[in-house]
């Protein structure tokens, strides 16, 4: 899509729901959709909304193997739950080969940047560019919401991803937490608190998967 005609798909996508959105990616995509989780807070509202357009839709999943053990509790029952078909990418280097060679994931101090920028792109990074080139999609729906962080401030609904040669497409946008927790409500979903991504270290910034620097790790590998 042409700059000019993602910024006519915001406009018109603004007053539609999320489900609508799904229903509009899924008819731009040729077939080739995916949505990408990490099970965080929420994520259940996401994965439940595309499987009612499209049941089998790939779901990526980057394992990293430092998620709290009631993440991957919940990720179970979400996938049990919903069925969903989940395509799952791991890091080339174990947690026991990173914590023995480098110290494990670092603790999210300001000090510990550049070490946080050097877990992601080994243990998330790379993983998900793997999983992005074998499941090749047009269209990358995700989770994204403008509540989150300033960085995703600044996104909209639809938008074009160099990195990934994609369009990304987050129909829960402009949903509050509060618009999340009534869904999940509605549809009797689970929910998980003690998510933690240490290869975000705290909410306020990126992994690296919608940030600019994220993109230069790409590129270098």
């Amino acid at each position: 899509m042409t700059p000019e005609q993602i910024s006519q798909a915001n406009a018109d996508l603004r007053s539609k729901s999320p489900l609508e959105i799904v229903k509009w990616a899924v008819a731009q995509a040729k077939g080739r959709v995916i949505v990408s989780t990490n099970y965080r807070p929420y994520e259940a509202v996401i994965l439940h909304l595309i499987t009612r357009v499209q049941p089998d839709m790939p779901v990526l999943w980057v394992d990293h193997g430092y998620n709290r053990p009631a993440t991957y509790k919940h990720a179970e029952e979400v996938k049990k739950l919903l069925k969903l078909n989940i395509k799952a990418f791991v890091p080339k280097v174990t947690t026991a080969h990173y914590d023995a060679a480098f110290g494990g994931s670092p603790e999210p101090t300001p000090e510990n940047e550049e070490r946080i920028k050097a877990f992601s792109s080994v243990m998330k990074l790379e993983p998900f560019q793997r999983g992005m080139k074998e499941l090749a999609p047009e269209i990358w729906i995700t989770s994204l919401r403008k509540v989150q962080n300033p960085n995703r401030a600044t996104m909209d609904i639809v938008s074009a991803d160099a990195v990934f040669n994609t369009l990304k497409v987050n129909p829960v946008f402009y949903w509050t937490d509060a618009d999340m927790e009534a869904y999940l409500k509605q549809h009797n979903l689970p929910n998980e608190w003690d998510y933690f991504d240490p290869a975000k270290a705290d909410e306020k910034r990126e992994c690296g998967l919608h940030a600019s620097w994220g993109a230069k790790a790409v590129a270098a590998k």
